[in-house]
């Protein structure tokens, strides 16, 4: 039946596997864990792996863990990625499997992506015979912070692998369907510090002291000319001071301001000229209006490019699978780390319909509920996935 009909051996597979799955993600939502700090999380991976019989290592990348699937014959590496860190939010759902850390919540759906995985590993193992290669499961620590792929990556996750898939769940779209995007499909995403230095004094003689503020508010003000004047129109991009500090009351002018950014873009040149063109305003500042200024600047992720050469049989398998058709959408400027990933290998991130019905969620929302039925059409679609993609 498997050889002749993988649909119905995928579906069943699955169905097989839907209540542990559920019970897992119900009990990795309500003990969350931030970035590199989800000991629990890759303790009861490791363990999972360990019941299905598939051999794995821990502490990749400090807390990831990996899991390896050998096929029946020689093949590429095929590398299927999850993540597993929550966020600092204070969870609001009132579910009965709410978060029971304070100030800590899975308002991104990591725990639906790690359950799925785990269940892509249950599938895939009893499948293995079929398979042409290897499926290296990877369940990542620390993507909310942009590191930990790189981190994995440095401890050999990387090595080998042929092409990768990544996938997240969207609330934004229905559960049932699926999405994707050509081309560049996330933003890269950097960040800046600046620190403008005056002279501090009384309010009232101004002209005895150098306002900063009034430096800073100059540079918060030009910097919104660097997309409208000196990126490409068609190349989308994205300046954002998120923080403005300075000052501690009504009549003194401060010594310093420090300005916390961050920068999307979606192609290099733009990555480039966004760059230069903040440390070009932060230096002309010192000149016009008698600051120091002190700019670090971080590239953190590259954009996340969707590769061809995986995307068209990874969609077309889905489509069989599921049947239903795989819906094209626009890019995001969110950033994410699979991306890291994606610049060693042919990859592609899948978008899974995690929107229930009669709800209008947002990630990264104290109230966000996904639909669990994710979790299985999830398993369904990434394994039929690998196992064409490995055929």
């Amino acid at each position: 039946m498997i050889a002749n009909d993988p649909q119905r051996a995928i579906r069943d597979a699955t169905v097989a596997a839907e209540p542990r799955l559920i019970a897992m993600r119900r009990d990795i939502h309500s003990v969350p864990e931030l970035a590199f700090q989800e000991t629990r999380t890759a303790g009861i991976v490791a363990a999972e792996l360990a019941r299905l019989g598939i051999p794995h290592r821990t502490g990749i990348g400090r807390t990831g863990v990996i899991g390896e699937i050998k096929g029946g014959r020689p093949g590429p590496t095929l590398a299927i990625r999850a993540d597993m860190d929550a966020l600092p939010i204070h969870e609001e759902t009132g579910i009965a499997f709410a978060s029971t850390v304070d100030g800590q919540m899975h308002a991104c759906g990591h725990d639906i992506h790690t359950t799925t995985l785990l269940g892509v590993a249950a599938v895939l193992k009893d499948l293995a015979p079929q398979i042409a290669g290897t499926v290296r499961l990877v369940f990542q620590p620390a993507e909310e912070v942009l590191e930990g792929a790189a981190a994995m990556i440095a401890d050999g996750a990387a090595e080998g692998v042929d092409l990768a898939i990544g996938f997240h769940n969207h609330p934004d779209m229905p559960v049932g369907t699926f999405g994707y995007v050509r081309g560049p499909c996330l933003a890269a995403s950097d960040r800046f510090d600046l620190i403008v230095r005056g002279k501090s004094g009384h309010a009232a003689h101004p002209d005895d002291a150098v306002d900063p503020i009034v430096a800073a508010a100059h540079f918060v003000a030009q910097a919104q000319t660097v997309v409208s004047r000196e990126i490409k129109p068609l190349h989308p991009a994205v300046v954002t001071v998120g923080m403005f500090q300075g000052g501690t009351t009504y009549n003194i002018i401060p010594e310093r301001v420090h300005l916390k950014g961050t920068v999307r873009t979606l192609h290099a040149d733009a990555r480039d000229t966004a760059e230069a063109a903040l440390r070009r305003l932060a230096d002309g500042l010192q000149q016009m209006m008698r600051v120091t200024c002190d700019m670090t600047y971080v590239r953190k992720v590259p954009p996340l490019v969707n590769d061809d050469r995986v995307l068209d049989p990874v969609i077309a398998a889905v489509a069989r699978q599921m049947g239903v058709a795989v819906e094209e959408g626009e890019p995001s400027m969110g950033s994410e780390d699979f991306a890291e990933f994606a610049a060693l290998a042919p990859s592609f991130q899948l978008r899974i319909g995690s929107g229930a019905p009669g709800r209008a969620d947002r990630l990264h929302n104290a109230f966000y509920q996904p639909d669990e039925k994710t979790i299985g059409l999830g398993v369904q679609a990434l394994s039929r996935a690998a196992l064409d993609l490995l055929s």
